[in-house]
């Protein structure tokens, strides 16, 4: 499957907000991306469990308000929020952390949709060593993966670790990183610590 590194690289709407959660440091990812396609259709690849293993990974559990949920060898957490088709929020329990994830869908234009994702995270020994991009270079992978699920719903899943490892996955990773650190810079992260953490966002998403 091709993709183009640099189209969805600019797809993306990413910013960094540092703030407190239950009275700690804390950080905010924003990301926002347009999709072709109606509101009720992105609704369902975020909520419908065979559409999430097309893209994401395999879940299991009670997708509903209230119901915990688990990605198969990543995430779990509990829905804290359901509004179809337009608000969804969960915490989001990963090597024993918890954070908060929030998304957003509107439709923009006839036949389009919008989402937007919010991930809140406590500030961590694992944030100052890969800032942003840990989690944001995650989460535009899987954007990615969503975004081909809704273009060509019949086409085989991309292979995350093969892509990674491609000149095309590298691009795209480097750059989501680079911006990644960009964003954190504007929030007023330290350049250039924010610079040195995207480095290291990079190589281990690569291998490298």
């Amino acid at each position: 499957m091709n993709v183009d590194a640099e189209s969805h690289l600019a797809a993306v709407e990413r910013s960094v907000s540092l703030l407190e959660r239950d009275r700690r440091p804390a950080s905010m990812l924003s990301l926002g991306r347009d999709f072709p396609v109606p509101l009720e259709d992105l609704w369902g690849a975020l909520t419908n469990a065979e559409r999430i293993q097309h893209w994401l990974l395999p879940i299991s559990g009670e997708l509903e308000l209230g119901g915990r949920f688990e990605l198969k060898g990543n995430a779990s957490g509990e829905i804290t929020a359901c509004q179809p088709p337009s608000h969804l929020a969960l915490t989001w329990e990963f090597a024993s952390d918890v954070s908060w994830v929030e998304v957003r869908c509107s439709a923009n234009g006839a036949g389009a949709a919008r989402l937007e994702l919010l991930h809140t995270a406590l500030l961590s020994p694992h944030w100052d060593e890969y800032g942003p991009g840990a989690a944001g270079v995650g989460w535009e992978l899987a954007l990615l993966g969503l975004a081909l699920h809704l273009e060509q719903p019949d086409e085989p899943q991309l292979d995350e670790q093969a892509f990674a490892a491609s000149p095309e996955g590298k691009a795209l990773i480097t750059g989501s990183s680079e911006a990644w650190g960009e964003a954190g810079i504007a929030s007023g992260m330290d350049t250039d610590a924010a610079q040195a953490a995207a480095r290291r966002t990079t190589a281990f998403y690569t291998g490298a």
